[in-house]
């Protein structure tokens, strides 16, 4: 019989508060239950393993990063419209940890196909409109541009980018030259 009060999605919520805390390696059933205050069987009533919990905490963070990524590309585009998607996730990798760490996580065929994975799609080619890329280049384009991102953001977030002395740019100047040369590039995609 389920715990009153315990539901899936106040698992899932409880595991991504978790995996920010202490990462989401250490996102365990038994850290759980102690979190909950139950034996670790009366979690099963409402998801199957440590996995399951794991990737429920990828799914809630794959909602959560849409949400913001589709505020921030609200009336932008081009060089604003990269900037704007790159920044929610350096922002989400700094604020949440442990829940940009799930985004990562593959995910089965069904279980990408029902998550916010194809809105993100969406929304990373919609922030490309402005560039006059053809049909062709849009996935390269797509890829480049994420691969940046979540290079940058998780470098970022782990503290790589602030060993530098006086005179050193900011992580935050850096950035900003990365965002220009994606415009750069990306402008210069839409002439080959």
């Amino acid at each position: 019989m389920p715990r009153s009060g315990l539901t899936t999605a106040r698992v899932a919520e409880a595991a991504a508060e978790l995996a920010d805390e202490v990462g989401l390696d250490a996102v365990t059933l038994s850290a759980l239950a102690r979190r909950f205050d139950v034996a670790a069987p009366s979690l099963y009533s409402h998801v199957r393993s440590t996995a399951d919990v794991r990737v429920r905490v990828a799914l809630l963070a794959l909602d959560e990063t849409a949400d913001r990524v589709a505020s921030a590309l609200a009336g932008v585009s081009r060089r604003e419209a990269i900037a704007a998607v790159g920044q929610v996730w350096r922002a989400y990798a700094v604020e949440h940890p442990g829940r940009y760490a799930a985004t990562r996580l593959p995910l089965d065929a069904d279980t990408a196909a029902a998550s916010a994975g194809p809105r993100h799609a969406d929304l990373s080619r919609s922030s490309l409109r402005g560039y006059a890329l053809a049909d062709h280049d849009v996935t390269h384009a797509v890829r480049l541009v994420g691969a940046t991102f979540h290079g940058y953001a998780a470098l970022d977030a782990a503290g790589a980018f602030g060993h530098g002395g006086r005179g050193v740019p900011t992580s935050d100047e850096t950035w900003e030259r990365v965002v220009d040369g994606l415009h750069t590039l990306l402008t210069s995609w839409e002439d080959r």
